[in-house]
């Protein structure tokens, strides 16, 4: 979106003011082109006719350096913009930043300007940002197809890449905007191009997050096998953008017990722990058809924290964990059932102590840690720091699962007078922690006291 076109400073202010505040802008606005200026700001084609009719100046420079013809595209005003061109009003004047009023107006989407401006006299259409990207660039991401035909028809070098190295094709497809990505393939653009840093099309259309166009550009030949930087696989980066439909489409083309289905990404997670973790079970059931492993353990993170000094922690290093401790970290019960029904051990400790029942508390649903507790080993075995499960829930934040999931573990033997490595009870964190969880807390355990024994 283009910047404000400071109308109202242009409104209220003398022509010294005005001067003061914007040194780039024509000095000593008549009446003419205040008026106009109004009237673009209200919308009121009359009183811009009248205001051109008494001279005002349809080119004159504004703050930023912009034009009347490109406040009426800010506004999305096909009739005033109409009007301006009529009145002379060149097209290709370029702000301060070199935003032309065709890439503002492509930056918008409207297509009734868009029309308004494609039709004017002399336009040029190859105009370009400071970056690299065109009209053809920035329309293909945010106007309607038929605006990116008639570029096309202009004869527009159809690949002429951004100074990323993005073409229109991968503009398009970051908006997954299938229709245009169809017409520039039509074109001749490129399928499978590459920005500088490595990236193709099909990247840019699964991290749209829309399904449709990774699925079309994969139909029409892209390269599903291409590595992003990193060396990033295309399920890989459908998998972190949780674009669960993609990643299908992309597992649906790997031959049973490929290597890719035991391939750990830059987390450490291979493709079953991460689609565990975010609860697709259609996914989760195709990887476990292609034969990943119930079982596999994700891997040490190759990502790298940056605090600053005093200021922030890492989080600490996650041992290798099996997709059904991690589906009932993140509350997906649906995916532990499966997991289990493929054989997945309920009875997996993690090297910091972590199991399915303390996993399911932090996971924060009722139904995932009832699943837990019944699969699982003893509610009151502790991981590493002497926590509990009920530890993890005195010390949460508070949610309606909360009391269901205190019930439970009060149903099945959990002690609140258990304390950890630190000497802590899940009686004492929770009388430290939000009201709302010492109420939960103390409406289950009524009977626990939280004062720290002599």
């Amino acid at each position: 979106m283009h910047k404000p076109m400071m109308v109202a400073l242009l409104l209220g202010m003398t022509a010294p003011a005005l001067a003061a505040h914007a040194p780039q802008a024509d000095p000593a606005p008549g009446e003419a082109d205040i008026a106009l200026a109004r009237a673009i700001e209200t919308g009121d084609d009359d009183a811009a006719r009248a205001a051109l009719a008494a001279h005002a100046a349809p080119n004159r420079r504004l703050a930023f350096r912009a034009t009347p013809l490109m406040q009426a595209v800010d506004r999305q005003d096909a009739p005033l913009v109409g009007l301006l061109l009529d009145a002379g009003a060149d097209a290709n004047l370029a702000d301060e930043e070199g935003l032309s009023p065709l890439t503002l107006a492509c930056q918008l989407g409207g297509e009734a300007v868009l029309e308004r401006l494609l039709s004017a006299p002399h336009i040029d259409l190859r105009t370009a940002l400071p970056d690299g990207a065109s009209a053809l660039h920035i329309c293909a991401r945010y106007a309607p197809t038929p605006v990116v035909a008639r570029l096309l028809a202009a004869k527009l070098p159809v690949d002429t890449p951004d100074s990323r190295g993005q073409t229109p094709l991968m503009w398009a497809a970051a908006s997954g905007r299938t229709d245009t990505m169809a017409l520039l393939l039509k074109a001749g653009a490129k399928i499978n191009a590459q920005t500088q840093a490595g990236f193709t099309p099909l990247f840019f259309a699964i991290k749209s997050g829309v399904p449709e166009a990774s699925a079309a550009l994969l139909a029409a030949g892209a390269d599903a096998n291409h590595r992003g930087p990193k060396n990033t696989s295309t399920l890989q980066l459908a998998l972190y953008q949780q674009n669960w439909a993609a990643a299908a489409q992309l597992v649906q083309r790997l031959p049973d017990n490929s290597p890719l289905l035991a391939e750990k990404d830059d987390q450490g997670l291979p493709p079953l722990n991460a689609a565990a973790m975010g609860g697709d079970l259609a996914l989760v059931k195709l990887l476990l058809a292609k034969g990943a492993a119930v079982n596999g353990l994700s891997g040490p993170s190759g990502i790298t924290w940056v605090t600053e000094a005093n200021f922030g922690m890492p989080p600490p290093p996650v041992p290798p964990t099996p997709p059904l401790l991690l589906a009932a970290q993140h509350g997906q019960t649906q995916v532990m059932k499966l997991l289990l029904d493929h054989g997945a051990d309920p009875h997996f400790t993690a090297a910091n102590g972590s199991n399915i029942v303390i996993s399911a508390a932090e996971g924060g649903r009722a139904d995932a840690l009832a699943l837990a507790i019944t699969v699982g080993p003893d509610v009151n075995l502790a991981d590493d720091r002497g926590s509990t499960a009920l530890h993890v829930l005195a010390g949460s934040n508070y949610s309606p699962e909360l009391a269901p999931m205190l019930a439970l573990l009060h149903a099945h033997g959990a002690r609140a007078d258990l304390a950890d490595k630190k000497g802590h009870t899940p009686a004492m964190v929770a009388d430290g922690t939000l009201k709302e969880v010492k109420a939960a807390f103390n409406a289950v355990f009524p009977a626990t006291t939280a004062v720290k024994p002599t």
